[in-house]
C-alpha cells in the first residue's frame, strides 16, 4: 500500500455503477488538476439488495483493483457501501484517507439548518440502513429527520428523463408522500448520487426557504480539504487524467455514465476489468 505523499498519484474513486459519476464530476471540477480513477462494479449492482458482509467483501475488493493504480486518497461513491462499508475501508486503508457519501451531505444540513428538520431522498437500502439518520443525529440531537425511498428517481436519472412533467410529476408525489405525517423539512438531503440529475426538478417543488444539499458537492469540498490537509493536493497545472474502470457492461456505462459526467463517452473510453 502506498502512502499520499505524492500530490501527483491519482484519487481512487468506486460505486457499484454509474451513479457515482456525478461525485467523480463534482471532483473535477472542484479540483480539476487532480488525476482520477473510477471504478463502477456494474458486474453485481445494486448493492443494496446484497447482505452487509457482500457489500464489505465488494468494495475490499474494488478498493484492491483501484490500489493497484497507486492512488493517494479513496472516495466511496456509494450510499450503501459507505453505510456499510466505510469503518472496515479505514482501517484497511490508513494511512491513505477514506472518506464517503453520507456524513458529508449529513454535516451540511446540520450546517445549513441547526435543529431544522432533514428530509433524505434516498433508495430503499439506503432507508434500510438508516445511515443519514445516524450520522445527523450524532452531529445534532435536536435534528428531526425523515428518510423517503425514492426508487423511481433513479430510473429517470438513468433515462436522462430528468427534466419535464414526467420528472416533475414524479418528484412532486415522493416529496408529497414524506409530507403525509405533517413533515415540514428545513432541508433536502440528495442521499442517492443518482439524485444530483435531478435537483432542478426538487429546488423547484419546494420552497425556497428549503437547503437542498448534494451530496456529491459536499463531498468534493471534503475531498479538497482532506488533501490539503495532507499536503497531498496536485500541484501541476495541466488538466487532470481520468481512466474509467467497469466490470461489467460497458457500452451501456458509456451511454448512461455520459449523462452523469456531462460528457460524451464512448465504449472505447471505459476499461473492463475483473475483481
Amino acid at each position: 500500500m502506498t502512502g499520499n505523499n505524492n500530490s501527483s498519484l491519482p484519487i481512487g474513486v468506486f460505486d457499484s455503477g454509474v451513479g457515482g459519476l456525478t461525485v467523480l464530476k463534482a471532483i473535477r471540477e472542484t479540483l480539476p488538476h487532480e488525476n482520477l480513477v473510477y471504478l463502477g462494479d456494474t458486474a453485481r449492482l445494486p448493492y443494496g439488495t446484497k447482505s452487509p458482509e457482500s457489500i464489505a467483501r465488494y468494495a475490499t475488493q474494488a478498493t484492491a483493483k483501484l490500489l493497484l493504480h497507486d492512488i493517494k486518497m479513496l472516495v466511496i461513491a456509494c450510499n450503501t457501501a459507505s453505510a456499510v462499508a466505510l469503518d472496515v475501508l479505514k482501517k484497511q486503508m490508513a494511512p491513505i484517507p477514506v472518506l464517503g457519501v453520507v456524513e458529508p451531505g449529513a454535516r451540511a444540513a446540520v450546517a445549513a439548518r441547526p435543529g431544522g428538520s432533514h428530509l433524505v431522498l434516498a433508495t430503499e437500502a439506503t432507508v434500510r440502513l438508516g445511515a443519514y439518520r445516524r450520522a445527523i443525529s450524532a452531529l445534532d440531537p435536536k435534528a428531526r429527520i425523515k428518510e423517503q425511498p425514492c426508487e423511481l428517481l433513479v430510473s429517470l436519472a438513468e433515462e436522462g428523463w430528468t427534466e419535464g412533467d414526467i420528472a416533475d410529476s414524479i418528484v412532486r408525489r415522493y416529496l408529497h408522500e414524506a409530507q403525509k405525517d405533517g413533515f415540514e423539512a428545513d432541508s433536502i438531503i440528495l442521499g442517492c448520487t443518482h439524485f444530483p440529475l435531478l435537483r432542478n426538478a426538487i429546488s423547484a417543488a419546494v420552497a425556497d426557504t428549503v437547503a437542498v444539499v448534494d451530496s456529491a458537492n459536499t463531498t468534493a469540498a471534503v475531498v479538497q480539504q482532506t488533501l490539503r490537509s495532507t499536503g497531498s493536493l496536485a500541484t501541476g497545472r495541466d488538466p487532470g487524467t481520468l481512466t474509467l474502470l467497469a466490470t461489467d457492461g460497458i457500452a451501456r456505462f458509456a451511454r448512461v455514465g455520459g449523462q452523469f459526467l456531462g460528457t460524451a463517452l464512448t465504449a472505447d473510453d471505459v476499461h473492463l476489468v475483473d475483481l
